[in-house]
């Protein structure tokens, strides 16, 4: 299994919820001090390298006018962190590409980072959030397809090497496509696509792509990852399934002591507490299918309450969007996540929010990296593969009380 550090790059210094609506699109920007945000740009590409340093991969994602994430422009980062660092690699899940109106560029971009990283780019891409569509001026109707459409063009783009090409799609129309520089990986980077719908995992099962999910829990993640199964299977790709096209991300601290741990883990669920939203940015027209919108009005939760449902560290953790503890309990939470939705293999783990200290952060980073991923890769290898359908197991008895090497 490989790990990686992931940070949304907040800017919590915010006034009181009351006093907004929306932490996202609609708050003023003039809450934002740029010096503060500086330094705070500062520690976070520190804690990336810090990171690496300790054998984690990078990872980073990109939203648009909200401070739970004051990173709009991913690949500018990911390019940035290319020449910092030297051996991990690098995600970005993701591109919005529904929401983008040049994939080509989008492919150039990312071609042109794998040149720079000398081929560690894993290159993600979302459909994106519904918050984002207000912020791109884009039309909620048929995103999902747009999404598709793009990533298609990008692929090709990428893996075009005899001149000029065309593409002719729904959405998207270009005449003349021949990118330099071309990705220095063949035939492309790793491909990512994150979802958090079993109907979505289908889809991204078929292609071969890699399956994220994020902050799904238990059974939500049980179920994007048996569509994915489904989808992989259906393609004629064969019944077992490579853990190492599965991840799951959530919010990790590990600390030696349970009240570090728990000190820590209650400032990485600002992500969940701050994340107030307004229904108009929350559920756009359009956005989820028909049948979604039904089955919402016969009271059925919207897919982002599980947030509201999990603000404290005992509910997140019950629920499998954290893990938090000493290295013993988180341990023996990721074995008994794992064997519930089948085996995964990639943890990204959300290791910074909120008001969550550089050191603080730094210590979750360093206890993680040596004293729980170890077990990790020991007992999760790269080359483990799952069936059709979730099956139970692993090693939640060899969790606790792992007396493996140090890195």
């Amino acid at each position: 299994m490989k790990a990686w550090h992931f940070s949304e790059t907040a800017y919590p210094y915010l006034p009181p919820a009351s006093e907004y609506d929306s932490i996202r699109v609609s708050l003023p920007n003039k809450h934002y001090d740029p010096v503060k945000g500086a330094e705070l740009w500062d520690r976070y590409l520190d804690e990336w390298c810090i990171a690496e340093d300790e054998g984690l991969e990078i990872m980073m994602n990109e939203h648009h006018q909200t401070a739970t994430c004051v990173d709009p422009a991913a690949p500018l980062i990911l390019a940035a962190v290319a020449r910092l660092t030297k051996k991990a690699r690098l995600l970005i899940l993701g591109n919005p590409i529904a929401n983008r109106r040049q994939p080509v560029r989008i492919a150039e971009e990312m071609a042109l980072i794998d040149v720079l990283s000398k081929g560690r780019v894993e290159a993600g891409f979302v459909r994106g959030v519904p918050y984002e569509l207000s912020p791109a001026n884009s039309n909620p109707v048929r995103t999902n397809e747009r999404h598709w459409e793009a990533l298609d063009l990008i692929v090709r783009a990428w893996t075009n090497t005899s001149g000029p090409t065309s593409f002719e799609g729904q959405f998207f129309h270009h005449r003349n496509i021949n990118i330099w520089p071309r990705p220095y990986q063949a035939p492309h980077p790793p491909v990512w696509v994150s979802t958090t719908s079993p109907g979505g995992a289908t889809r991204v099962g078929q292609n071969g792509y890699i399956q994220a999910t994020f902050l799904t829990g238990f059974d939500g993640t049980r179920a994007v990852f048996d569509s994915y199964r489904k989808g992989w299977r259906a393609a004629g790709r064969g019944n077992d399934i490579p853990n190492h096209r599965l991840a799951y991300a959530a919010l990790v601290y590990v600390a030696p002591d349970e009240a570090q741990a728990r000190a820590g883990a209650e400032k990485l669920l600002w992500y969940v507490t701050a994340n107030k939203v307004s229904p108009q940015f929350a559920n756009p027209p359009g956005y989820v299918n028909a049948s979604a919108v039904v089955q919402m009005m016969r009271g059925a939760s919207h897919p982002l309450s599980a947030f509201k449902a999990n603000a404290s560290v005992d509910k997140a953790i019950e629920s499998g969007i954290m893990f938090a503890g000493t290295p013993d309990q988180v341990r023996a939470q990721i074995a008994r996540f794992y064997d519930h939705v089948g085996g995964f293999g990639h943890l990204l783990n959300m290791g910074q929010a909120g008001f969550l200290e550089h050191d603080e952060t730094v210590l979750g980073i360093r206890t993680f990296a040596r004293e729980v991923y170890p077990w990790l890769k020991e007992t999760y290898p790269d080359t483990a593969v799952s069936g059709f359908e979730s099956q139970g197991g692993a090693a939640a008895n060899g969790a606790a009380g792992w007396k493996g090497p140090l890195v």
